[in-house]
């Protein structure tokens, strides 16, 4: 299955990994684990189908504020994550970049973070964008006071090259699971036009159906970044 417009960059705010757990009555921990599964399944069907940039909110910068179990419990799956599938991942193709504010993880967790990026620095076939300990308005500050620091004046285009995420093109699709319309706080800026697709799974039964699903909507979508329809309809008209 193909469609005929294919994002260039996906975004995902993988939400429902506790729910899913507490709904089965096992450890909040337990679902994240379960959701790696969906995020591996996610990364290769995403590649398949021609998307070029795929972007996951992993961890939030409030996320912190979750009990202390959980949080140890996401620490020691990342660190789990990156010995058992960056192999696998640079075996594919895939280019590893993480994204957000490292100063609060351990020396353990920057170096391992670190490893991952250099050792798919080389690969091609999709970027990988892993938001962890990141927010959207840390994003927008940081980008501020690089500007600044540079003694550079505050504009929109010095701002998107110092954002986090200045290696890639903008959002085309940004989808979250778990049933919940928001952002909460994920790319508040590079998402200001891209085409959002809410889901009522759980991130852990978000499988390869339901990535066509949004693939398709968005298919279906005419974007028009603030254009009428029939400027957008007239250059594809000029081209025929």
């Amino acid at each position: 299955m193909t469609h005929p417009r294919i994002p260039h960059h996906v975004a995902i705010v993988m939400d429902g990994n506790g729910r899913w757990a507490t709904r089965r009555f096992l450890p909040r921990v337990a679902g994240h684990k379960k959701g790696m599964d969906a995020l591996r399944a996610c990364v290769r069907h995403c590649g398949e189908r021609g998307v070029k940039v795929l972007t996951v909110f992993a961890f939030s910068s409030e996320n912190w504020n979750r009990p202390a179990e959980e949080v140890s419990g996401l620490m020691e799956l990342l660190a789990a994550a990156l010995s058992r599938e960056v192999p696998q991942l640079k075996a594919e193709g895939v280019r590893i970049h993480f994204i957000g504010d490292r100063a609060a993880l351990t020396d353990k967790v920057r170096h391992g973070l670190a490893q991952a990026e250099a050792a798919t620095a080389s690969n091609t076939h999709l970027v990988f964008n892993i938001c962890f300990n990141y927010g959207g308005r840390w994003d927008i500050a940081q980008a501020a006071a690089r500007v600044t620091a540079r003694g550079e004046l505050v504009t929109e285009q010095n701002l998107v090259a110092a954002m986090a995420l200045a290696h890639v093109p903008d959002p085309d699709l940004v989808i979250r699971t778990g049933g919940e319309k928001r952002l909460s706080n994920f790319l508040l800026w590079q998402a200001a036009y891209s085409e959002l697709h809410f889901s009522d799974k759980l991130w852990p039964e978000f499988d390869e159906a339901e990535i066509d699903a949004a693939l398709a909507e968005y298919a279906r979508r005419e974007r028009r970044f603030g254009k009428t329809s029939e400027q957008v309809a007239a250059p594809a008209q000029k081209a025929a």
